[in-house]
């Protein structure tokens, strides 16, 4: 499903991204503050359903839903507002439906379930990478015993499914070029940790260990750097030059990024 998603309110337009991307999670969601941005990316962008806020600045969301409609009749409007007073004009434009802030993900969930039948469950594992790295299972943190085993996780997810031999790993996780059997056992150390940490997750299949090199099953996995380079406007808007900030290693990958 392709949303469109209009508000001035930087923040409150983040909390609707982030309350879409737990309600449909397969969703693709293009986010504007500028509703002259919006209008320009539904012209040549078909679209499934458009969340407007009503009062923005010289902009009213009432005319803005009729212009929308206008180029794709078939849009689904659901304004989200501050305000109960609209809702009247808002369904005399046969809007599908009326949210008032601040979103609450359940009744938005049902709005789209009205819609469109069932929301595909979401992703049990979701990672964030953009601003810190970050990983929930079904909605709860993912604890890990180790620092180095949470950075040889972000090591993995940064491949992304591509393999990571001892050699490498350990060339990232440790900057002072030391290759011997000691760091040899440290590593395997780390791995056993992390490979405990997944496994008391419940997703300890997706580390995938071959005869010399380490894998995640990317594919099994909600990541918002993936989804960046996947070209998804949502997460291409929420990229601010942040991509895994604690870590020396990640400079390579940004720069493959910010290439695009």
């Amino acid at each position: 499903m392709n949303f469109l998603a209009i508000d001035d309110e930087p923040l409150c337009l983040d909390d609707l991204r982030l309350a879409l991307a737990e309600a449909a999670p397969d969703c693709c969601c293009a986010c504007f503050s500028s509703p002259a941005q919006a209008l320009t990316h539904a012209r040549t962008h078909p679209l499934d359903a458009a969340f407007l806020d009503i009062e923005m600045g010289d902009v009213n969301g009432l005319a803005l839903a009729k212009q929308l409609k206008d180029l794709q009749p078939d849009l689904h409007i659901i304004f989200v507002t501050g305000y109960e007073k609209y809702a009247v004009s808002a369904f005399a434009l046969h809007a599908s439906g009326y949210l008032l802030k601040p979103v609450d993900t359940d009744e938005l969930r049902r709005e789209l379930t009205f819609l469109y039948g069932d929301i595909p469950a979401p992703h049990a594992i979701r990672v964030q990478t953009f601003g810190g790295f970050e990983v929930w299972v079904n909605g709860a943190p993912l604890a890990f015993g180790r620092a180095k085993a949470k950075e040889l996780f972000a090591c993995l997810i940064d491949r992304r499914g591509a393999g990571l031999t001892t050699r490498e790993a350990c060339s990232l996780l440790w900057e002072d070029g030391v290759y011997n059997i000691a760091r040899k056992n440290y590593f395997q150390t780390i791995v056993h940790d992390l490979r405990s940490a997944l496994r008391q997750a419940g997703i300890e299949h997706i580390l995938v260990k071959s005869h010399n090199s380490i894998s995640v099953c990317a594919g099994e996995i909600d990541c918002d750097s993936y989804r960046f380079l996947d070209g998804e406007p949502q997460a291409v808007n929420s990229y601010r030059h942040n991509y895994l900030p604690s870590y020396s290693w990640a400079e390579f990958s940004v720069g493959k990024m910010e290439g695009l």
